[in-house]
């Protein structure tokens, strides 16, 4: 359980990583990581103020860099091109900031992810130099594909982003952990604490979410309950569950040795 997440070479301690968007206000957002213990955020550049707009809060006054690891992610972006130039804006804006999130969304409805594009934008960036943490499907070719590239983790969606619905491709998931050298971190999907204990429990080395919790009716406790989901999923794994069985022939207590 104390072994740290690796990603690009960097140690983490929790495998939790959390969104910055849809909260009520920057000071909910900095409860909410809080109480989920994350060291990873991850911020839409093209939706929050890092100090592109000077006269509006800047998220960095409430995270700053100088205890979080930012994320910039390219949500929002339909085109490879799109998100070529919006990581580049960000490496600008974070001095240099080279660990970044890349998504290439395919449809505004579904937000299902563009894996041609992706793909496309992934080849770019690390050529570029960036450190790229990939959303993609659950498909565990192109996971395979992305990883060749040269990305530092592959992260699958569970469900559709924002839809709550949990895992519901267990088995894909477990191709993807199965053949990946790199972490793989479950991406999209999230609904509540379970969800993120199933996740874990098939061997993922992290979860992302972001609205699982800034929606929940009490998003503090949300991220609470996340953290100790992902906690316990990681715990399961490790500890190796007993084998399925339709039936079992043998009972849960000895029979040799009872009193008469």
């Amino acid at each position: 359980m104390n072994s740290p997440l690796s990603i690009a070479g960097r140690d983490f301690g929790s495998r939790l990583l959390v969104g910055t968007g849809k909260y009520r206000d920057f000071q909910q957002t900095r409860a909410a990581i809080d109480a989920a213990g994350a060291e990873i955020v991850t911020v839409a550049i093209r939706r929050v103020n890092l100090g592109q707009d000077a006269s509006q809060p800047s998220l960095l006054d409430y995270l700053p860099a100088s205890e979080f690891t930012y994320l910039p992610n390219t949500a929002g972006c339909y085109t490879a091109d799109d998100a070529i130039r919006t990581l580049r804006l960000a490496r600008e804006l974070l001095d240099g900031h080279k660990l970044v999130k890349l998504e290439v969304l395919g449809d505004p409805h579904s937000l299902y992810p563009n894996v041609l594009d992706t793909l496309k934008a992934a080849e770019v960036l690390v050529k570029d130099g960036f450190d790229v943490m990939v959303y993609t499907s659950d498909d565990p070719i192109v996971a395979r594909q992305l990883e060749e590239i040269g990305c530092c983790a592959i992260m699958p969606l569970a469900s559709l982003i924002g839809s709550g619905m949990g895992i519901l491709n267990p088995w894909n998931l477990k191709l993807i952990i199965e053949q990946s050298k790199v972490p793989v971190i479950v991406d999209a999907g999230v609904g509540t604490a379970s969800d993120a204990a199933i996740a874990m429990e098939l061997g993922c080395d992290g979860v992302l979410m972001n609205t699982a919790i800034a929606l929940a009716q009490d998003p503090i406790l949300m991220a609470s309950a996340m953290k100790k989901g992902v906690e316990a999923g990681r715990e399961a794994f490790l500890a190796g569950r007993m084998p399925r069985k339709f039936y079992s022939a043998s009972p849960s207590s000895p029979t040799s040795g009872m009193i008469a």
